[in-house]
């Protein structure tokens, strides 16, 4: 139990990755705040009952990660509720794949309101209370599209790109705070978003054999590193993206 006594919040917890993150950090001893929008209920009493089979606490608050206001208000609530928050995660964010001459304004800037400016916004409004007690730890989702920009995903890779640069730069600035800052760089994870995207079992087994280990991820497999990340075995670790890909990219 290596994160025993401490509590992590996980935006966008109730589906794909932030689900098995919030099962997988259950079963390795943190206490979950499950934040998202409203509604999925289904979902969310599913991820509810995987944290509670793991014998820890697990609270909902909803929350929109593009509204500052917004942000700080889950914060307070989470935090009220939980005592404090030791890890936080951020993993919310948006996919709708389109090639960059077709892509219109309005989704550009969705894009980065969700993915981009939601990090930004999430990660100060828990940094206070993180800096008051010295410790804590930011866990950020990016994706392998930071690496090398796909087609139909320029949009989407900008903001993951992004998403490593507030990473490093976050480090060095709260790191003599005692506050580490790392992201995951996902490859081609088996989510409901991705699948849309695949289209086909085609797609998956053309891109299955393009990794060295020769298949595609699953939400689970993210879990390893967070825990990683969000524990003491990280102590010395800032600033750093971490390639979760199965050998589908090398740099």
């Amino acid at each position: 139990m290596i994160l025993d006594g401490k509590t992590a919040m996980i935006t966008g917890a109730a589906r794909g990755i932030g689900a098995a993150l919030a099962k997988g950090l259950a079963a390795a001893g943190a206490d979950i705040i499950v934040a998202d929008m409203p509604g999925q209920d289904e979902a969310k009493a599913l991820v509810k009952a995987n944290v509670e089979d793991a014998g820890r606490r697990c609270t909902f608050v909803e929350i929109d990660v593009t509204n500052k206001t917004k942000v700080e208000a889950a914060i307070a609530e989470a935090t009220a509720s939980a005592g404090q928050i030791n890890v936080f995660v951020n993993n919310a964010g948006i996919l709708d794949a389109t090639r960059l001459e077709d892509l219109d304004e309005a989704s550009w800037d969705a894009h980065f309101d969700v993915n981009a400016k939601g990090v930004l916004l999430c990660t100060n409004a828990v940094l206070p209370q993180m800096r008051a007690r010295k410790s804590g730890r930011i866990i950020n989702i990016a994706s392998l599209a930071a690496r090398q920009g796909i087609a139909t995903e320029g949009h989407y890779a900008a903001t993951k790109a992004s998403v490593v640069t507030l990473t490093r730069v976050y480090a060095q600035e709260v790191g003599a705070d005692g506050i580490s800052v790392n992201a995951i760089c996902p490859g081609i994870i088996l989510t409901e978003m991705a699948m849309n995207k695949l289209g086909s079992q085609e797609e998956v087994d053309k891109w299955s054999a393009s990794t060295a280990l020769g298949r595609l991820g699953n939400p689970s497999d993210v879990v390893g590193p967070a825990v990683f990340f969000a524990s003491d075995l990280a102590d010395y670790v800032t600033g750093q993206a971490l390639n979760v890909c199965g050998g589908l990219y090398f740099h």
